[in-house]
């Protein structure tokens, strides 16, 4: 079982707080935000020191062991909840799915006006975690990784952007909205410190490097 199941679970009033949270974004038409914002660029660091350095390994990976996507409230699936929550002017019909609205993707800077045309990123990509240490989780603790609305995991990007990006770490992919890269690594370190997934050499040297700009 992953350490953070045993040393982070969200407290009663936490979890309060997030139902909450997800009924007023959908009775809101109008509900935009984004990413939930990472922690600081020195707690970052700071998370990213502890962070175990080991060689991935991608045996036995298949995309499937990570269900997605659930039911987060109502008919509303997790898609269709961070598409609520990324965009703007939002609007759903009674299945929840976005008939209108407008997105913002702040790893290329394009703004979209039709759902079809984004993605949601799992910003760590799943398997990235397989090869960090999902592959030792239960299918449970799979679905919940993917599916994770509470963390800077999931958002809304231009849907060729996220195939461009695949299963690359920040080694090997960076949005190429620079001013974004900062969040982007913070959010990433964040994921992984949680979920207490390991970092290759490669990938902790390009966080470092990247860290030290923020």
């Amino acid at each position: 079982m992953p350490k953070f199941y045993a040393r982070r679970r969200l407290s009663i009033l936490a979890a309060l707080t997030g139902l909450i949270a997800s009924v007023a974004l959908f009775n809101s038409p109008t509900a935009s935000a984004a990413l939930p914002t990472p922690v600081s660029a020195a707690t970052a660091r700071t998370y990213l020191a502890s962070l175990t350095v080991a060689t991935e390994d991608r045996t036995g990976y298949d995309r499937d062991l990570f269900p997605t996507w659930i039911t987060i409230s109502g008919t509303c699936n997790t898609r269709e909840y961070i598409l609520k929550r990324d965009g703007t002017n939002v609007v759903t019909n009674s299945a929840c799915t976005a008939t209108s609205g407008s997105w913002y993707s702040p790893y290329d800077g394009a703004t979209w006006t039709a759902a079809s045309d984004l993605d949601i990123d799992h910003l760590v990509p799943l398997a990235e975690a397989w090869d960090s240490g999902a592959d030792a989780w239960t299918t449970a603790e799979r679905q919940a990784f993917a599916n994770d609305i509470t963390r800077p995991q999931l958002i809304a990007v231009t849907d060729n952007v996220n195939q461009s990006k695949s299963d690359q770490d920040p080694a090997e992919w960076m949005p190429s909205v620079t001013s974004y890269r900062c969040t982007y690594v913070r959010a990433w370190v964040q994921v992984k410190y949680y979920y207490d997934l390991s970092v290759d050499s490669a990938e902790k040297s390009a966080l470092t490097s990247y860290l030290s700009s923020c």
